[in-house]
C-alpha cells in the first residue's frame, strides 16, 4: 500500500495534485480497504466494477481475489499512472470515463457484477440511485462514503428521510464500519463509513410506479417538521379529509410526519392515494 509520502512523490513526479473537482482523497490505511473487500464477499469468478480507483490502493487488494476487476477512472492523468502500475496484471481492465455512463452500457449491464468504491462524496446519491434503478442492478455494492450520508441512507423510523426511502425502496443498506478522516490524504473534513447495499431480489421498486411514488414521497418530505397529511394536501393538491380516511384505512397515525413512515408504508400510501 502506498504511504502518504509515496503518493505525494508520485503526484509530484507527474506535476499533479489531488483535485476537488473529482473528489480525490486517497486511502492511506489498509484496514478499511480489507474491510471493504471482505464485505463484498468476492469470489474468483466474480466481475467487480471499481469506481474511481485513484492510485490503486483498493485495486491492489481487489486483484488478489482472482476476480475480474474493471476499474473505471475519470481522471485521465491517473489512468496513465494506473496502467503503468498494473501493466502486468491480467485480471484487471482499466477504463477511462465517468462511472455514471456505464449504467446505460448494455454490454456491461448484461453481466452479473458487484460494485465497490472509495466513492467521491459528491457522487454518492446519483451513483447509488442509478445502479439500483438500472434494468440489471449489481448483485451488491460496497462503498466508502461520508459518515453522515451513510447514516442517512440506513435510517429507520422515526428518522427516515428522502435519501433513505430512495435507497430502501430497492435495497437493504447496512453500515459495516466507520472510517476516520485520518485514513485519507488529503484529509477530508468528515469521517467516512463503509456501507453495503444489497438489492432486493423481489424487485419491489420495479413493480412500483416510480414517478408517482417519488412525487408523493417528495411532497411528504417537503416540510419535514409538519405533519405528513398537511404536506401531502399542499404538495399534491389533495383534500385533507380524503387523506385522513386513507391514513385510517392503512393504520397510519394521523399525526405522523414523513420521518415516521417505513418504505413499506410509503408503498401502501402511494397505491391508495
Amino acid at each position: 500500500m502506498l504511504s502518504k509520502s509515496q503518493i505525494k512523490q508520485i503526484l509530484k513526479d507527474r506535476d499533479l495534485k489531488p483535485t476537488k473537482k473529482f473528489g480525490q482523497n486517497f486511502l492511506i490505511n489498509q484496514k478499511p480497504i480489507q474491510q471493504m473487500v471482505v464485505a463484498a464477499d468476492i469470489k474468483p469468478n466474480d466481475t467487480i466494477l471499481e469506481i474511481g480507483p485513484g492510485l490503486g490502493a483498493l485495486t491492489q487488494e481487489l486483484i488478489t481475489t482472482g476476480a475480474k476487476i474493471i476499474a473505471q477512472e475519470k481522471d485521465r492523468n491517473l489512468v496513465a499512472v494506473l496502467k503503468e502500475q498494473f501493466k502486468t496484471v491480467e485480471n484487471l481492465e482499466i477504463i477511462e470515463g465517468d462511472a455514471r455512463a456505464i449504467v446505460g452500457n448494455k454490454n456491461f449491464c448484461s453481466l452479473q457484477f458487484k460494485v465497490i468504491a472509495n466513492l467521491p462524496y459528491y457522487l454518492t446519491a446519483p451513483i447509488i440511485r442509478q445502479f439500483l434503478e438500472a434494468e440489471n442492478p449489481p448483485e451488491l455494492m460496497v462503498f466508502l462514503i461520508q459518515k453522515q450520508v451513510g447514516q442517512r441512507i440506513c435510517a429507520k423510523p422515526p428518522r427516515m428521510n428522502l435519501l433513505a426511502v430512495s435507497v430502501q425502496l430497492y435495497a437493504t443498506p447496512k453500515i459495516i464500519n466507520y472510517v476516520s478522516q485520518k485514513c485519507f490524504w488529503p484529509m477530508p473534513e468528515v469521517d467516512g463509513a463503509i456501507i453495503k447495499i444489497m438489492p432486493h431480489h423481489e424487485k419491489t421498486g420495479a413493480t412500483t410506479d416510480r414517478e408517482r411514488f417519488f412525487k408523493i414521497v417528495r411532497a411528504g418530505f417537503s416540510h419535514p417538521r409538519k405533519i405528513l397529511i398537511s404536506n401531502l394536501a399542499d404538495g399534491l393538491n389533495m383534500n385533507k379529509n380524503d387523506l385522513e380516511k386513507a391514513f385510517t384505512t392503512l393504520a397510519i397515525p394521523l399525526k405522523s410526519r414523513a420521518e415516521n413512515l417505513a418504505v413499506a408504508e410509503w408503498i401502501k400510501l402511494a397505491k391508495n392515494l
